[in-house]
């Protein structure tokens, strides 16, 4: 499913960060651990085809990552790959259904409002598809974002410091929404964070130090 090689990256004359590698099968979850200034969302950006890595290379069922061209790349990823950011970046100006909407057509070319909606009933957020993302609690835009990375049935979620904001309570229902929709789409999770409360969730972990 995902798999990396001999990753490595540089920030102009800064010093090249190594990677170790990746290896994580469809409905597995994958955690990546580490404190900050060790290459967690370099890596993440990485992964998802939005930083090309100075050596190594990135397969995603079998498939070369970087050696796609970089428009290719954008449509790899809108096709296979769903990304939960730390923050969220909606569209303020649109509601719920409406970014979803939207994220559905960059990635497969057309809407489908019926699938937005299961997929929104899925994470018991349905009743707010016409609300705006500034009348969201916290929570609810987790389960908005989580809806936003799966809504085109991606093969990989990456999710960045998905829990960092979030109380234990939130915390642990967002970590459990996420592997069980990810094990429904036979998708491989990757999530990087430094939230050291997610050990005790998933057992393949890679540490960066």
């Amino acid at each position: 499913m995902l798999k990396t090689q001999k990753l490595s990256h540089r920030y102009h004359k800064e010093e090249m960060i190594h990677f170790p590698d990746i290896q994580c099968a469809e409905g597995e979850s994958l955690l990546i651990l580490g404190q900050s200034g060790v290459g967690k969302t370099t890596l993440l950006h990485i992964l998802a085809g939005l930083l090309k890595p100075n050596e190594g290379d990135v397969f995603l069922n079998e498939q070369s990552l970087y050696s796609l061209s970089k428009s290719s790349i954008d449509n790899f990823r809108g096709d296979n790959i769903g990304i939960v950011f730390q923050q969220a970046h909606f569209v303020g100006a649109l509601t719920v259904l409406e970014n979803i909407l939207l994220t559905q057509k960059m990635g497969r070319g057309q809407e489908d409002k019926a699938r937005v909606m299961s997929v929104l009933e899925q994470l018991q957020v349905e009743h707010k598809s016409n609300a705006y993302p500034r009348n969201l609690s916290q929570g609810e835009k987790q389960r908005v974002s989580i809806a936003r990375a799966i809504i085109n049935s991606p093969k990989l979620i990456l999710a960045d410091e998905p829990t960092s904001a979030l109380d234990d309570k939130t915390c642990n229902e967002s970590i459990k929404l996420l592997e069980n929709q990810s094990k429904a789409l036979g998708a491989a999770l990757v999530i990087v964070t430094h939230d050291g409360r997610l050990k005790d969730f998933i057992n393949n972990k890679i540490i960066l130090e």
